[in-house]
């Protein structure tokens, strides 16, 4: 009996290792049947164009396309979105995926896929199927976390923009309330404020213009994101079931989010539409249990723990954290010692269905009725199509509020009149649909200026549905537009590059005037170079490096009157600054580049560069090694081509990191027409061709046709195949 009892386990054994390979097999062999389905033509830029008999195939071999082309920020975004952040890059990281967690944890995300219909089930099961099967022909491909992905992952990632509105909630804060249930300090919170200013300004420029003003008669679309480099790739998906859309994709996500399919166009920019909300709880304790109070009554805190990992040397570690919720949300930070609750848009089943319907619409009434929808949380929409119209939705998801409460601040959780009272429908929000001036634009400005004379009252609409801030691309967009007609997609190209930078004759005829008051001999070179500048950027000129510099130190350092913005900041150091100070910045700004390049009299493009030395999700950069002059500048001061940097690379060039990333100007017709441009190619791997091969194009504003008809494709094509048979 001893005998047999000892070789039980082990006959149990191998019939769960035939159970497990035998359930591996048909694993393996759905994925190979569903290849048979698909197949992928790679044209002379190595854009993916993938046909799909179903649109679930069409997911299947886009996400493999995609894995082929930079796995690493496919896993990178699925890494941080579902919260598993720290286990690679150390405990630092895991207050971010405690922020993840607070908001959906693993549980909850598969409740939400199982919940899904049946058509968007089919599309996450085809998104891992997708990425498995690459991993599966691709053995030589080491993930650094995740093996084996899920259908529920999407639920973490549904709508597509630079992050969503969650990165919007603070890490910090995050970490100093569950470390030890404190606030920050206020000069800590300042230094927030101030980093948040000096960082690269974030958004995107999106521009239609009316038939009316087209050379073809045609409604033409500008798509201008700007994004971090190589946050998306170009791609153009397929199936016989309708769909047929081209454009960006961020890696990961199995919709164009960004872009266009032959009757319609679609460009996001993000929005400043209040969309979150902070709620103080008023926090009770009775009986050892945690209440909060709203209105007469007492409810329980939701309260439940988490476990999140992270590296330590070699080594996994553990930390638990409790986690804490009302019917506002989940509890983020303390705002003067209470505890107070984050609300947002958080519907990831409807977040999905949106973004992937927007794809498949060929009217504006289909459009229209799409946005119905409402989980287009941080973004405004702007439009066009082959019918003749265009459009602007100022955001989606707005939530209808009492305007006698100041959501602009944290509002008392514990009066039920703050609540939200469900959604404003599109109607009700800020809306520009065909205005006669024939152009829209938004540049994550005011929509007040939206259209003109035709724009959006301010009056009309309560005060979360916008702020009414203009900035510097909003206003050289306008001067651009303003009286112009006999477009072409490519004086729109030239349109979309103008070197004009508006915000550089706000700030520096009163450098020049300040100089002239009080003449200072080691000035007078710089100041002559600035007199005669005309306000546009170029490779070649010094006055934009001048201007650069010295605006960028205006930032840093110069007096800040409270309750401007940006643009007014600008201004006002360009007008009522003292003399004194204007003059002691620029003197330093000399200083510095005397210091850095040897001499003050340095063209843009010597300073001012592009570099890609490898497939690196942050960039590391090199002045000792090649890179390209780009004569582009920072949207700060009004480019609408925007190329920002990152300053904290230990080289004295700038580097550019985020701003014209994925561009495309489509024309609308009979047949749609496209041109595009990636920030240095379509592919992540260094050893592939199409790493680079749009730098100097990217450079040069040599845009390429996009290949979109069948017949198109094929002319262009390079290389056909099936996934796993490459």
């Amino acid at each position: 009996m001893k005998a047999i009892f000892n070789k039980l386990p082990i006959a149990l054994s191998l019939a769960l290792v035939l159970a497990c390979t035998e359930k591996k097999s048909d694993e393996i062999l759905a994925w190979e049947s569903q290849a048979e389905n698909v197949t992928i033509i790679r044209d002379d830029f190595g854009v993916p164009h993938i046909y799909g008999k179903s649109d679930a195939d069409a997911v299947f071999g886009l996400l493999y396309a995609q894995c082929e082309d930079d796995f690493n920020r496919v896993e990178q975004n699925y890494i941080w979105a579902t919260g598993r952040l720290a286990e690679v890059e150390g405990e630092e990281a895991i207050y971010s995926d405690l922020r993840a967690q607070l908001f959906m944890t693993k549980e909850e995300a598969i409740a939400n896929y199982e919940k899904s219909p049946d058509w968007l089930k089919e599309l996450c099961n085809a998104f891992a199927d997708g990425i498995n099967y690459y991993l599966h022909t691709h053995p030589e491909v080491k993930p650094r976390l995740i093996t084996h992905f899920e259908p529920w992952m999407p639920m973490y990632f549904s709508e597509g923009s630079i992050g969503g509105d969650i990165e919007r909630i603070s890490i910090e804060k995050i970490k100093a309330f569950y470390d030890g249930g404190l606030e920050l300090p206020e000069m800590q919170l300042k230094q927030l404020e101030k980093n948040a200013e000096m960082a690269e300004p974030q958004g995107s420029n999106g521009i239609a213009i009316s038939g009316e003003l087209t050379e073809s008669g045609n409604a033409m679309l500008l798509i201008n994101p700007h994004t971090s480099f190589y946050f998306r790739g170009e791609v153009h998906v397929v199936s016989e079931e309708g769909l047929n859309a081209y454009g960006a994709v961020t890696w990961g996500q199995f919709f164009v989010y960004q872009g266009f399919n032959e009757k319609t166009g679609w460009m996001h920019t993000s929005t400043y539409t209040d969309v979150m909300d902070e709620f103080v709880e008023t926090i009770v304790q009775n009986d050892g249990n945690l209440f909060y109070q709203y209105g007469e009554e007492l409810r329980p805190v939701d309260k439940m723990e988490v476990s999140l990992k992270f590296k330590d040397g070699e080594e996994l570690r553990e930390k638990t954290f409790p986690m804490y919720r009302t019917h506002h949300g989940p509890i983020t930070h303390a705002v003067n010692g209470q505890w107070t609750a984050s609300a947002m848009m958080w519907e990831p089943v409807k977040a999905l269905e949106q973004s992937y319907i927007r794809t498949k619409q060929n009217r504006y009434e289909g459009f229209r009725n799409m946005m119905d929808i409402r989980t287009n949380s941080s973004n405004n929409t702007v439009y066009a199509d082959a019918e003749g119209n265009i459009a602007y939705f100022h955001g989606n998801y707005i939530p209808k509020r009492d305007t006698i409460y100041d959501f602009t601040k944290p509002v008392d959780g514990s009066d039920p009149n703050t609540d939200w009272k469900g959604l404003h429908t599109v109607d009700e929000n800020i809306l520009v649909l065909n205005p006669s001036n024939g152009w829209i634009q938004n540049c994550n400005s005011t929509p007040y200026t939206a259209a003109l004379e035709n724009s959006p009252q301010r009056e009309d609409y309560p005060r979360y549905m916008s702020r009414d801030q203009e900035n510097f691309r909003g206003v050289h967009a306008i001067e651009l537009l303003t009286g112009r007609e006999n477009y072409t997609l490519d004086n729109l190209i030239t349109l979309a590059h103008d070197p004009y930078l508006p915000a550089f004759k706000a700030l520096i005829p009163g450098l020049v005037k300040a100089y002239e008051a009080n003449p200072k001999p080691d000035l007078k070179g710089p100041i002559q170079s600035l007199k005669g500048w005309d306000f546009k950027t170029s490779k070649e000129s010094v006055a934009m490096t001048l201007a650069h510099y010295y605006g960028t130190l205006c930032y840093k350092k110069a007096q800040r009157p409270e309750g401007m913005y940006a643009m007014q900041l600008v201004e006002y150091w360009g007008s009522d600054s003292s003399d004194d100070e204007k003059l002691a910045l620029f003197e330093e700004t000399i200083a510095n580049l005397n210091r850095d390049f040897g001499t003050w009299d340095t063209p843009w493009g010597e300073v001012n560069r592009y570099q890609r030395l490898n497939g690196d999700i942050t960039q590391p950069f090199d002045d000792a090694k090649p890179s390209i002059p780009i004569g582009f500048a920072s949207g700060r001061w009004g480019a609408l081509a925007a190329y920002g940097a990152r300053y904290n690379n230990n080289t004295k060039k700038i580097y550019g990191t985020r701003g014209n990333s994925f561009v495309a100007l489509v024309e609308f017709g009979e047949k749609v027409k496209a041109k595009t441009m990636l920030a240095g190619g379509q592919s992540g791997d260094p050893e592939s061709p199409h790493f680079d091969d749009q730098t100097q194009r990217y450079a040069d504003q040599m845009f390429k046709d996009a290949a979109y008809y069948k017949e198109d494709v094929l002319k262009r094509a390079v290389e056909t195949y099936q996934p796993g048979k490459r």
